[in-house]
C-alpha cells in the first residue's frame, strides 16, 4: 500500500504546473539579501541553480513558467497582506499571486540567457498596456456626446490597425507604434507572421498593447507615429510609415520614411541605408473618413 501510495505521488507531482519568481538581474537580487531567510548569495549562482531546477521540472515532465520577481512589488505586497517578508512561504505567496496576474514565460527547455529577455519582454510590455489603459480611462467621457473617450480611441485605434494589415503586401509585418507624451514617450512592437494562407497571425496581448498605444496617441492629440517593416524570402524587406495627425494616421512619402531610417534621432547625423531594404510610401488604407457628425 505505501508503495502504491508513493507511485500515486509521484504520477501526481507530474500533473501539477508551477511558477519561479526570478530575480533576473544583480541589482535585484541583492535587495533579497537583507532577508536572512533568503540564503544565496552569488547572482551567477543562483541563476545556474534556477536553470537546473527547470531541466529537472522538464525532464520529468512537469510543466514550468518563469515570472518576473520585484522585491519593491514583493515588500508592498508583503506590507498590504500583513506577511513577513523574511519568509520563504511569504515568497511563494507572492509568486502565486505573479503566476495568476503577472507577466509569466513558460520554460520550455531553452537556455536561461534566452528566457531572460522573453522574460524582461513580457514585463515591459504588460506594464506598457497597464500604463496606456489607465491614462485611456482617466479621459473620462465627451463633454458634448457623453461617449467613453478611451473606449472610442480604442475601437478607432483597431480599425486601423485592421486596415494596415488588411492592406498590407504579403510578408510578415513587425510593427512599432510610438508615442511622445510625459513624462516618457511609449513604444509598443507587434509581430504579424503570415500564416501559408496568407492570414497574419498575430498575439493577443501584444495586440492588445499596441492598439492600446496608438488609441492613447490619437485620443491625446500626441506626436507619434507607427512604421511597418514587410520581409519576404529571397526579396528586399519594405518599409512603411505613418504619422500620427489629429484622430487618424498621416502616411509618410518614400523620402520621409528614408529620412527617418537615415538619420541619427540624437544626432541628427546621417546613417548609411540598410542594404536590401527599400524605404515606400503606405499602401492606401482605403476611405478612412471619419463619418459625419460630432468627433472628439
Amino acid at each position: 500500500m505505501a508503495h502504491t501510495d508513493q507511485t500515486g505521488r509521484r504520477v501526481l507531482r507530474r500533473e501539477i504546473a508551477g511558477t519561479i519568481g526570478l530575480l533576473t538581474d544583480e541589482h535585484d537580487f541583492r535587495a533579497m539579501r537583507r532577508y536572512r531567510s533568503f540564503t544565496f548569495d552569488d547572482h551567477a549562482a543562483y541563476l545556474h541553480q534556477v536553470e537546473a531546477l527547470l531541466r529537472s521540472r522538464a525532464s520529468q515532465g512537469a510543466h514550468t513558467s518563469v515570472a518576473l520577481f520585484d522585491p519593491e512589488e514583493y515588500a508592498d505586497f508583503c506590507s498590504a497582506t500583513g506577511l513577513d517578508p523574511d519568509a520563504a512561504a511569504s515568497r511563494t505567496r507572492f509568486t502565486a499571486e505573479l503566476a495568476a496576474s503577472g507577466p509569466t514565460v513558460p520554460y520550455e527547455g531553452q537556455p536561461l540567457a534566452d528566457l531572460l529577455p522573453d522574460l524582461v519582454d513580457e514585463a515591459v510590455r504588460q506594464a506598457t498596456w497597464e500604463y496606456a489603459s489607465t491614462l485611456l480611462a482617466r479621459l473620462g467621457n465627451c463633454a458634448t456626446c457623453g461617449e467613453d473617450l478611451g473606449r472610442a480611441a480604442f475601437t478607432r485605434a483597431t480599425r486601423l490597425l485592421v486596415r494596415i494589415l488588411e492592406t498590407a503586401p504579403p510578408g510578415n509585418r513587425h510593427l512599432v507604434c510610438s508615442v511622445s507624451g510625459s513624462p516618457e514617450t511609449l513604444v509598443s512592437a507587434l509581430y504579424a507572421d503570415e500564416d501559408i494562407d496568407g492570414t497574419p497571425h498575430i498575439d493577443e496581448a501584444e495586440t492588445l498593447e499596441f492598439t492600446s498605444v496608438l488609441a492613447l496617441g490619437l485620443a491625446t492629440h500626441s506626436p507619434g507615429g507607427l512604421v511597418m517593416r514587410i520581409s519576404t524570402p529571397g526579396g528586399p524587406d519594405r518599409i512603411h510609415g505613418w504619422r500620427l495627425r489629429g484622430y487618424g494616421l498621416e502616411p509618410l512619402t518614400a523620402g520621409e520614411v528614408f529620412d527617418a531610417y537615415c538619420t541619427d534621432a540624437d544626432s541628427g547625423d546621417l546613417i548609411s541605408p540598410e542594404s536590401n531594404v527599400d524605404y515606400c510610401a503606405p499602401p492606401d488604407l482605403g476611405d478612412d473618413h471619419l463619418p459625419p457628425g460630432h468627433h472628439h
